[in-house]
């Protein structure tokens, strides 16, 4: 009796092994997933994020339609550098994409189409050269937890120039790398 007793509890557990490990690698794939997508948004929400050049007024450094990837962790630590090519919440629907060319306390000023940042005059080689003499004079002091912005295409960009200056909290992070169209790769500088 004992025999088939043993013969049973054999074949029993050679079934059961089997629909349990079918659940078990289900499980195991729903994990997996569930996890992916967890990181996915993590990595999404707080540390990058792709967003699309709509426009001209970036040129020639970024151009329409180009794909870019925004490091959002950037300025967990820090702060905006003059330089920084950023992208900020224009409206509650928009995200526009310009240069940072004051900080807090800067005083911008164009004189003659030439840009001057605290009496200092700024070298731009981003620019295209016809492009400093479209800039009208003006001056204006960076408030405090405001930026100045403008965008490279001078003739052709709506910024700090025309809407003031953008609080420092409405920037999403800094453009760091196109990645579409292919040929066109590389690091935003």
């Amino acid at each position: 009796m004992s025999q088939s007793y043993d013969t049973f509890r054999d074949d029993h557990e050679e079934q059961n092994p089997q629909s349990d490990s079918g659940l078990s690698e289900a499980w195991e794939w729903l994990k997996a997933i569930i996890l992916a997508v967890a990181i996915a948004l993590i990595i999404r929400l707080l540390l990058f994020a792709p967003i699309v050049v709509d426009g001209e007024s970036m040129l020639p450094t970024l151009h329409d339609r180009e794909r870019l990837i925004v490091n959002k962790a950037v300025y967990l630590w820090s702060e905006p550098q003059r330089g920084d090519i950023i992208v900020f919440h224009a409206t509650q629907d928009k995200d526009w994409i310009k240069r940072v060319i004051g900080r807090p306390g800067d005083i911008v000023e164009v004189k003659n189409g030439r840009l001057y940042i605290n009496g200092e005059p700024v070298d731009e080689p981003y620019l295209d050269p016809s492009s400093q003499f479209v800039m009208h004079d003006f001056r204006e002091i960076v408030p405090e937890g405001e930026l100045f912005v403008m965008g490279d295409n001078r003739a052709n960009s709506r910024d700090s120039r025309n809407i003031g200056t953008i609080p420092i909290s409405s920037v999403v992070g800094r453009a760091d790398l196109v990645f579409w169209p292919l040929q066109n790769i590389r690091l935003v500088k």
